[in-house]
């Protein structure tokens, strides 16, 4: 077997690992679980890591088990959190198991028919049959309230200044811990992955796969693995955007914006993730890192992370899209933006103030004062937008104008935007309906 920790180390993919891990993977093909916790129809780019782990698990030759949690999602899991989550009534967690499944199976083949294909598991499938009391008579008595109590996840809730622990949600690492011992059982399971807010959970799992096979050495074996939670240089939360989440589904953010995500990260930034969110060999990272260290203003290193990662979440086409919207922005001339279809522009020009108007304004031709001010409020009087055309400060559509400059329904972009812009920097746009 080739060495899948070895691989993930230099990558920074490991935080912790309990001891003969390493030499199971080593040993041979060993099936692995990762948890997904259905919150949401979807995933974000939080989730890019455990999803980017069960393709290692792949690539070397291991079996990956991807797990949507449809039975602890109905709990909510209290690993980091300072309060309880709402729960979800039952409509919206099969929603969202259902999106999650779906997503899943755009980075792992699941139909595959080798020794080591992928398996995706819902918990629910298994803990729907349990009663109450099969349950705390056969599994709950394997683990003391003492260990339970001890779980980090469990001592900042209780010793916080919240309302404290439900039942609820005391019992999450009890049930988490049963999968582990479910995919053992059915599965030959002997390895749990996820971040490192999950050690605890993942390790109530091991427990209960030792106590519950008392007795069979082979089938007591069971490991755990963490990644490091994925921050930012500064210390700020990874994953978010001022639009808020970074998903996943084109639907929730398009794929030009998630690969501009990727192009606006820090230089320091991106010589971590390229490691982590990328399957480039090291000497192709590190040949990139050397070439983006001296000439730094080209942001090699940007550029080649957000393509690699939008061709793995979305599609080549995609890919194509995004980087010919990225370069309309720049472009001095408006060919390429005219190429863009109404979302895409829109998308471009995201959080750049604008204005409507109506194409019967355009009939007999508008004046650039009054585009400029009146109808839009870009600049702040007439008197201020007639000092900037005579600057020759002002361009329509990337193309300087002055005060004489009547807009007609010719100018029109697509038929249906016009640019104006101060400057570099300063745009607006004008829809026309």
């Amino acid at each position: 077997m080739k060495n899948l920790v070895e691989e993930l180390r230099w990558r920074g993919l490991i935080h912790d690992m309990m001891p003969g891990t390493e030499e199971q993977l080593l040993k041979e093909p060993t099936a692995v679980y990762i948890g997904f916790d259905p919150t949401s129809d979807s995933l974000h780019i939080g989730s890019l890591v455990p999803i980017l782990l069960l393709k290692h698990l792949r690539n070397f030759g291991h079996r990956p088990i991807a797990l949507v949690g449809g039975a602890t999602g109905m709990i909510g899991d209290p690993s980091g959190k300072s309060n309880e989550r709402n729960l979800l009534d039952e409509i919206t967690l099969h929603h969202n198991v259902e999106g999650i499944k779906s997503v899943l199976s755009r980075f792992l083949d699941f139909d595959a028919k080798d020794a080591q294909a992928p398996i995706l598991v819902n918990n629910y499938d298994w803990m729907k049959e349990f009663s109450f009391i099969n349950f705390v008579r056969d599994v709950g008595k394997r683990i003391t309230v003492n260990y339970m109590m001890a779980k980090d996840s469990v001592k900042k809730r209780i010793e916080g200044e919240g309302e404290g622990m439900s039942f609820t949600e005391f019992t999450y690492q009890l049930i988490q811990g049963y999968d582990f011992y479910h995919l053992n059982k059915e599965y030959n399971c002997l390895l749990q992955m996820g971040g490192s807010d999950q050690w605890g959970n993942i390790t109530t799992g091991t427990e209960l796969v030792r106590r519950m096979n008392v007795g069979n050495e082979e089938r007591s074996k069971a490991f755990a693995m963490t990644c490091p939670l994925i921050t930012k240089a500064d210390g700020s939360k990874f994953g978010k955007s001022e639009g808020g989440n970074v998903w996943l589904s084109a639907d929730k953010t398009s794929p030009y914006k998630f690969y501009q995500f990727w192009l606006n990260t820090s230089d320091a930034d991106a010589e971590k993730y390229i490691k982590i969110f990328t399957f480039l060999e090291k000497q192709t990272i590190d040949s990139l890192t050397a070439a983006h260290a001296e000439t730094p203003h080209l942001r090699l290193l940007q550029k080649r992370l957000a393509e690699e990662v939008t061709l793995l979440v979305h599609s080549a086409a995609d890919l194509e899209k995004a980087i010919a919207a990225s370069n309309a922005f720049f472009s001095p001339s408006m060919d390429e933006l005219k190429k863009l279809d109404e979302k895409t522009f829109l998308e471009v020009f995201d959080g750049v103030p604008q204005a409507e108007i109506s194409k019967g304004e355009l009939s007999e031709g508008l004046d650039m004062i009054a585009a400029l001010s009146a109808k839009t409020n870009f600049l702040a009087s007439n008197s201020d937008a007639r000092r900037e055309l005579k600057q020759n400060a002002i361009s329509l559509n990337k193309e300087k104008v002055g005060e004489d400059k009547m807009i007609s329904k010719a100018d029109l972009i697509n038929n249906q935007f016009l640019l104006l812009q101060k400057g570099k920097k300063n745009y607006y746009v004008i829809k026309v309906k």
